[in-house]
């Protein structure tokens, strides 16, 4: 007797709400640095080049664990490997609170890039099983939107530690410790309810499917690794995640100091702006979901639907191009809400197309898509930070990152194979 796939169903949306959670510990456990980036310069007496070797410290681990986690994910249920990675990654965050000197910090940062790198392989492995293709898209929306809630909490957080009770900003050294502590407790309340919500059955590999219109044909049962990415749609998503990945960690990681010294907004009014930039990137991130499905249901195929969506994604980030010319104000904020609005939006049709590339081995091939990008675009963090040293302008190379999903669009649109038509 076989177990019945309970897709499609209220269950599967509350595992995916689960995903979404998952991602927004993830996210509230890496933001929490950049957040408080000024001070965290300042109390450890570290200039930006060594800012920058944080974050290209953690990018690099996140990039080794990508592949290993991937590896792994492909071989053990994910019904027990993804609470581990998250109960680690936790812990990294949980001690991060305690670190009184740069090395220690650094060795912190680097193990939470190695444990959190397990959670996307987790979580895409996930969505690929149980949702179906026309589905999966806003399934990617949902478990990328975390990562934008997790951002919006976290000022808010920090603005409350980071607050005397008049109101007004405290100065005492180490006032932001508390929040990483508590941030990171958070995950064993995910454990458990993830443990409660699902069987080792639940996650196992669905039986090959018919593919929805527009799709490729499924692969055959001979499929490889290798022989998945060696293909044009691997070497497109290789361009595609280097590009995307690489504007979005850098605003990530450099947003709170470019208001702060790069436009002279005070910590208090960064925070705020903050809230409101990660909630258009949540925006952003449920809208390319939503309108991949709307198009799909008016009749577009679900791989031209995706195109549509990522294209108005890429459009809406080159406007940060604009930066530059834009002093602190209403315009600044304008340009800086759409570059949210797109560049997390670009990632869940992203997402739907790397789970195209193999049914059998999504797990490496996201794994290696991981590595490949943050291998590649970790080291621009502390590049970026010696420019800031030698410039004192972020100006430049935060116009130029918004140009790349525009690449990314390009390279998809010219080099991915057209879908093959579905015949009964």
């Amino acid at each position: 007797m076989t177990t019945e796939p309970r897709s499609q169903s209220f269950w599967t949306w509350w595992i995916c709400g689960l995903l979404l959670c998952a991602s927004t510990i993830n996210y509230m456990d890496r933001q929490t640095l950049s957040t408080v980036s000024v001070r965290i310069t300042d109390e450890f007496k570290i200039n930006d080049s060594q800012y920058g070797a944080l974050e290209m410290v953690f990018g690099l681990a996140f990039a080794s664990g990508a592949m290993v986690f991937g590896t792994i994910a492909d071989r053990i249920n994910i019904r027990w490997l993804y609470p581990i990675v998250l109960l680690l990654w936790s812990l990294m965050g949980f001690l991060t609170g305690f670190v009184e000197t740069y090395f220690a910090l650094l060795m912190c940062r680097m193990f939470l890039g190695l444990f959190e790198a397990g959670h996307w392989p987790c979580g895409l492995i996930t969505t690929q099983r149980l949702l179906s293709p026309e589905n999966r898209t806003l399934g990617n929306s949902v478990l990328q939107g975390g990562t934008a809630i997790g951002a919006c909490i976290t000022p808010l957080i920090m603005m409350y530690f980071l607050t005397n009770e008049d109101g007004n900003p405290t100065n005492v050294p180490g006032s932001w410790r508390p929040a990483f502590q508590i941030i990171a407790a958070v995950g064993s309340i995910w454990a458990v309810l993830w443990i409660c919500s699902t069987r080792s059955e639940d996650l196992a590999p669905r039986p090959r499917e018919k593919s929805a219109p527009g799709e490729p044909d499924p692969q055959q049962q001979s499929e490889t690794f290798f022989s998945a990415i060696f293909t044009w749609k691997f070497l497109a998503l290789v361009v595609t995640v280097i590009c995307i990945n690489a504007c979005w960690q850098l605003f990530r990681a450099w947003m709170p100091k470019f208001l702060q010294t790069g436009r002279g907004y005070p910590e208090q009014s960064m925070l705020g702006f903050m809230f409101f930039y990660h909630l258009a990137t949540e925006a952003g991130c449920l809208s390319a979901g939503l309108i991949t499905r709307l198009l799909f249901q008016s009749g577009i195929s679900v791989h031209r639907s995706r195109m549509i969506a990522f294209g108005i994604c890429a459009a809406l980030v080159a406007t940060g191009g604009l930066i530059p010319w834009l002093p602190a104000g209403d315009r600044l904020f304008a340009v800086l809400m759409m570059v949210a609005f797109g560049s997390l939006g670009l990632f869940p049709c992203y997402y739907s197309f790397a789970q195209e590339v193999s049914s059998q081995h999504l797990g490496k091939v996201s794994g290696l898509l991981g590595t490949i990008a943050w291998v590649t675009t970790s080291p621009l963090q502390m590049v970026f930070g010696r420019y800031i040293d030698q410039t004192k302008s972020f100006d430049l190379g935060m116009a130029l990152c918004c140009g790349l999903p525009l690449v990314a669009w390009l390279v998809l649109f010219t080099i991915w194979p057209a879908p093959r038509p579905v015949t009964e």
